[in-house]
């Protein structure tokens, strides 16, 4: 019999992101022999498992989030409590040490992780090349190694698309990682993009004091949110003081000294706005650059995203890929749960993701989460509906909390009563959608929802009586008759 080559993987993985360090668990865990490769390096250029997600993305966002409202929330939201403070002082050093703090305690995590299942962690940058080798260039460019495996899942995650009039500077004109860093609160602050990441991060520094611009080119807001979502939340965020202008034409942007000076077109007129920091958030972009040899010829779509079939196969055998790097929801936990279908199936095991029924969360202030259809998406496909709504102002729970802005709207087929979406903004939204994800993924009616004992009180209590709307009997709102 012929001798097994001992270096040789069941799995390689190429990313340690959300989807890249899951798969490589999963993959150990049904008992493949696996390794991840991966070239991040933290500050201190050490080797940092967590891809964006826990380097510089969803983790430290969240950490910043959280520190942002607790200090607005001293400074604006205790007195009504029955607490009076002092003077509040920001201490934004210690509040990034704290940031830096969490994110080093989930890539090590991460690392202990990868030991206890005996995954093999190789760090630097990873090559495809024919018969499934790949070549790992450490990060001083000059060793290099390969190792080869039966199957391969690329996961090298995606980074900040550039916009043409404002390329990074890494001082003033910066991307969503950049913007985590600045070492104090910009007075005045401009985000170019209007989108999920733009809100958050322009919504952390107007909460420590800066005045905040965001810039789209586009007239409507958050498209791809259900309207009656879009125009609350425009709503409260202009409370709020995030100034946005939509509809505009950026033709300038200059960097200099200690400011940058932007000039766009509003209604057929120029303006121009001097801010001391400039965050571009125009979106993500694949990482395919010179991951794999050309002459493998793995599909790519014209933005530059791999191809693959509805189990993340791309058009190699043996060569799978998933997470941003495939498009689609750009969401980490899309990539995990994409990760874990491609571990079972090289393992032999049936699996599948629904693609239908993936959650989104914008953790603003209230935040927004939603899934499945929203109702413009049923009226273009002339699906024939009932809408459930309820206010988070009629709830006991959010009245005590102090947290009454927003509310929670359920969609149910007009003849089955099947629940087809279900959107929020309002307190905990992005806890509150999970009940609306289990409902629908055991198929569930908006009666199924309404006949289901909640606690009392909660803010999920919500979520029952925007189902008991569906059929017109919410018990804590005074509703008109339906037609």
């Amino acid at each position: 019999m012929p001798k097994k080559n001992p270096d040789k993987f069941d799995v390689i993985v190429i990313g340690a992101g959300p989807g890249g360090y899951v798969s490589a668990i999963r993959c150990a865990q049904l008992g493949l022999k696996t390794a991840c490769i991966d070239d991040w390096r933290d500050k201190n250029n050490q080797a940092s498992p967590g891809g964006t997600c826990l380097n510089v993305g969803c983790i430290p966002s969240k950490a910043m989030i959280d520190s942002s409202e607790k200090y607005h929330s001293s400074m604006h939201g205790l007195k009504e409590h029955g607490i009076e403070i002092g003077d509040v002082k920001l201490n934004l050093k210690a509040m990034h040490s704290r940031k830096d703090k969490v994110v080093k305690e989930l890539t090590s995590g991460v690392a202990a992780l990868f030991m206890a299942n005996k995954i093999t962690f190789v760090s630097g940058r990873a090559k495809i090349l024919a018969d499934k080798n790949v070549e790992v260039i450490g990060h001083d460019k000059k060793d290099s190694q390969t190792i080869v495996a039966d199957n391969i899942i690329i996961a090298t995650g995606s980074s900040p698309k550039e916009f043409k009039l404002a390329p990074f500077d890494n001082k003033n004109i910066v991307d969503s990682t950049g913007a985590l860093e600045f070492p104090s609160v910009p007075e005045k602050l401009c985000l170019i993009g209007a989108g999920v990441i733009a809100l958050e991060l322009g919504s952390v520094w107007r909460r420590l004091g800066a005045e905040v611009v965001l810039l789209k080119s586009r007239k409507n807001f958050l498209p791809e949110v259900d309207n009656d979502v879009s125009t609350e939340a425009l709503k409260l965020f202009t409370a709020q003081g995030l100034n946005l202008k939509a509809g505009v034409k950026i033709t300038q942007c200059k960097s200099e000294a200690k400011s940058v000076h932007i000039t766009y077109q509003e209604d057929g007129k120029d303006v121009s706005y001097k801010a001391d920091k400039l965050i571009v958030a125009v979106g993500r972009e694949a990482n395919t650059k010179n991951i794999f040899d050309k002459t493998l010829a793995i599909d790519l779509d014209e933005k530059g995203f791999i191809k693959v079939d509805d189990q993340c196969r791309t058009n190699v055998k043996g060569i799978f890929a998933i997470g941003d790097v495939v498009g689609g929801a750009m969401l980490a936990h899309k990539g995990s749960e994409e990760g874990i279908m491609v571990a079972e199936l090289i393992a032999g095991h049936h699996a599948s993701v629904d693609y239908e029924t993936i959650p989104s969360v914008i953790y603003t202030d209230p935040e927004i989460a939603w899934i499945g259809k929203t109702e413009q998406e049923l009226k273009t496909s002339s699906v024939e509906y009932n809408v459930g709504k309820f206010s988070f102002s009629g709830n006991g729970r959010a009245r005590a909390s102090g947290a009454t802005d927003g509310f929670i709207k359920v969609l149910a087929d007009k003849h089955t009563d099947r629940i087809l979406g279900v959107h929020i903004i309002g307190p905990q939204a992005s806890e509150l959608i999970m009940q609306a994800k289990l409902a629908m993924d055991f198929s569930a009616s908006s009666e199924d929802l309404s006949m289901t004992m909640f606690a009392h009180p909660t803010l999920s209590e919500t979520l029952h009586e925007a189902a008991l709307s569906v059929d017109n009997r919410a018990i804590h709102a005074v509703q008109a008759k339906k037609k």
